[in-house]
């Protein structure tokens, strides 16, 4: 089988001796030998090759020295920066300073994505929440995902008018919406929802970062397409994503609809989607991993994705990003977990909503005491979670920060409207979540 030039044209080998070139012997006429042996024009233009590869190699590096500075400040100029510290009032105990504990938004602007992902909504929403820890030691990370129908305490929070929100109880991702009323304003959406996740649950948030889905199909165009696998046959009209079961490259339109489609897929519900969002994650950062040898396609991929992005200030830009980055680098991908928050269907509390979900205690509060100890919560993968278990606290209630590292120092706040103590029918946590490795396959079970 011949090799590929790097013209990208296939080779059948070395070059034939050229008979044409080549005149026939006269009967009164010497023959004369070829003007080099055969092949030997190849090996000329092998050495071509080589040698203009090896020189636009060096060319290519020289221009990225010379131009890193440039190109860094054309991501860091990509990336919104906001500062929200002055917006979220009186904040949790950070109990372990070199953990990171990161807000991850998605947000669902319905600007520029056409009627196919829904329409009608005055203000912009959390599609995806969730919460990055990284602990420490950087051995292992663990992601969870909070449902967006999750029922909440809500605390008040700054208006795009300038006001203050009454306090309230709804489901989890109404917090951005709160602080992007009157006007598209980010860092009030953000402000309110730490606030929010901070008050709800005790882990001091020590980043943000908001993903705005008009720049996700640029991402997956850079890279070519994401690979993703569907155990089951995907049929969205909505979305238009049709899709057999098993293994598709998706295009850049088939991910957002991936990742965004929700009634008609599966039961419908929005945990089976966070599934799938999890899964597409982990297919993504393979993606990217796999396509670093190809400079132009990583720079149109850092491109849309810096475009995409707010940080908060103090996460340091595009330099903090990648520290940050570089502080992972050596983490192997069955070392990072993912796993969504339990809840169960507010109905079992309050039967007119069959919409919204709650957190199950006391297994979600040991979470929260996981990620403020620095210790996995994912026991069954990463070790031990936290010998003490914590108090009882009401579902949705909003627990002040803890003065120490034990979970039942955490008080009990006032109940929530018609929320149990515990569960219905909750009894003691096992220690295991239904916890999945960046290096699992969703085909894989």
């Amino acid at each position: 089988m011949g090799s590929v030039l790097p013209s990208g044209e296939p080779d059948d080998g070395p070059d034939a001796p050229d008979t044409a070139a080549v005149e026939p012997p006269q009967a009164d006429q010497p023959a004369r030998a070829p003007a080099s042996p055969p092949g030997g024009r190849w090996r000329r233009r092998r050495r071509r090759i080589l040698i203009w590869g090896s020189a636009s190699l060096a060319v290519l590096l020289v221009a990225v020295l010379a131009t890193g500075y440039t190109v860094l400040r054309h991501f860091n100029a990509n990336i919104q920066q906001d500062d929200i510290r002055g917006l979220l009032g009186k904040q949790p105990v950070n109990l372990h300073p070199q953990a990171e504990n990161i807000l991850v938004l998605g947000s669902d602007t319905r600007h520029g994505q056409g009627s196919g992902y829904g329409t009608g909504l005055v203000t912009d929403q959390s599609d995806t929440l969730m919460i990055v820890h990284i602990p420490a030691d950087r051995k292992w990370a663990e992601v969870v995902s909070i449902p967006r129908d999750s029922w909440v305490h809500i605390p008040a929070c700054t208006m795009g008018d300038g006001q203050l929100s009454a306090p309230t109880q709804f489901k989890i991702n109404e917090a951005f919406a709160i602080g992007n009323l009157d006007g598209n304003h980010t860092a009030l959406g953000v402000a309110c929802t730490v606030k929010t996740v901070e008050q709800d649950t005790g882990i001091y948030i020590n980043h943000f970062v908001v993903v705005n889905f008009s720049g996700f199909k640029d991402m997956v165009a850079a890279l070519g397409g994401v690979e993703e696998c569907n155990p089951t046959p995907i049929d969205d009209p909505l979305s238009n994503l049709h899709l057999s079961a098993g293994y598709h490259m998706l295009t850049p339109t088939q991910a957002l609809g991936y990742v965004r489609a929700r009634y008609t897929l599966g039961n419908g519900s929005d945990l089976e989607r966070i599934g799938r969002q999890q899964a597409f994650m982990s297919s993504l950062v393979s993606r990217v991993k796999g396509q670093l040898l190809h400079p132009l396609a990583i720079y149109r991929f850092l491109d849309a994705a810096t475009r995409s992005l707010t940080i908060d200030s103090e996460l340091g830009g595009i330099t903090g990003l990648y520290d940050l980055g570089q502080s992972l680098r050596d983490l192997p991908q069955d070392k990072i977990a993912f796993f969504t928050l339990p809840t169960f269907p507010r109905s079992e509390v309050v039967p007119s909503d069959t919409a919204n979900v709650m957190w199950t205690q006391p297994e979600d509060n040991r979470i929260f005491a996981s990620f403020r100890d620095d210790v996995p919560a994912s026991s069954s993968l990463f070790g031990a979670q936290p010998a003490s278990p914590p108090a009882d606290l009401t579902v949705g209630a909003h627990p002040k920060a803890a003065a120490t590292p034990s979970p039942a120092a955490t008080p009990t706040a006032p109940a929530a409207s018609g929320s149990p103590a515990t569960s219905p029918g909750a009894t003691a946590s096992s220690g295991r979540l239904q916890a999945r490795t960046a290096n699992q396959n969703i085909c894989a079970g």
